[in-house]
């Protein structure tokens, strides 16, 4: 998988007898096929021959492909926390106006390559595209990705640049950052983006908009 789509399933100990790391091996070979077919393009006995088990050891390690989607969707949060981190070093160093500006571009830049991402892409599609199937599990994706990296914008613009309405201010940023880029990327495969381009302009529209009340 690409190293820009983090997966963490479980978070107590494997159960017995994966020892040579087969859960693992579900974990990718059935990530790769959920966000190559979707659930329902996706059998069972698939992702054992991509993970190179047999189909009884993904039950016993799952239970069952509904618990295995939801497993991995949820453990593609790792990749929110991985950003999040990312974002509040970022601003660690602002100790001055002078500041703000490069470390806006830094977090701009990284935020829409993250969410350009091919994987981050296509798992927003199939989130969406199964949201009919499970509500509870789109919602709660919803809650711990793209909210909470809006939560954690909104702090750090708080806390660190001072701004008056934080929780709009992260929203607009988010918006001048990722708008265009992201509806173009959910409805076509392949996209090309100039990253650093499409992110600088992003800061300086937003700088107009907000530098004056930041660190008065």
């Amino acid at each position: 998988m690409d190293e820009g789509l983090l997966v963490r399933v479980g978070a107590g100990p494997a159960p017995a007898g994966d020892a040579t790391g087969k859960r693992a091996a579900i974990v990718r070979a059935a990530t790769e096929l959920f966000l190559a077919h979707g659930y329902q393009g996706t059998r069972t006995e698939q992702v054992a021959a991509a993970a190179a088990v047999s189909k009884q050891t993904v039950y016993h390690q799952f239970g069952d492909k509904e618990r295995l989607f939801r497993e991995i969707v949820l453990g593609t949060t790792a990749t929110a926390e991985a950003f999040t981190a990312e974002l509040v070093g970022a601003f660690a160093d602002v100790d001055a106006p002078a500041d703000v500006e490069p470390a806006l571009r830094a977090v701009a830049r990284r935020y829409l390559a993250a969410v350009l991402n091919p994987q981050v892409l296509a798992l927003r599609r199939l989130v969406i595209g199964e949201a009919g199937r499970f509500p509870d599990l789109a919602a709660t994706y919803h809650r711990e990705v793209p909210a909470r990296v809006l939560a954690a914008l909104a702090e750090q613009f708080g806390t660190v640049l001072r701004l008056d309405d934080p929780a709009r201010a992260a929203a607009d940023f988010a918006f001048l950052v990722l708008g265009r880029s992201l509806d173009d990327g959910m409805f076509h495969a392949a996209i090309t983006v100039d990253v650093e381009a499409t992110a600088d302009h992003a800061v300086d529209v937003f700088l107009a908009a907000y530098a004056l009340r930041a660190r008065e």
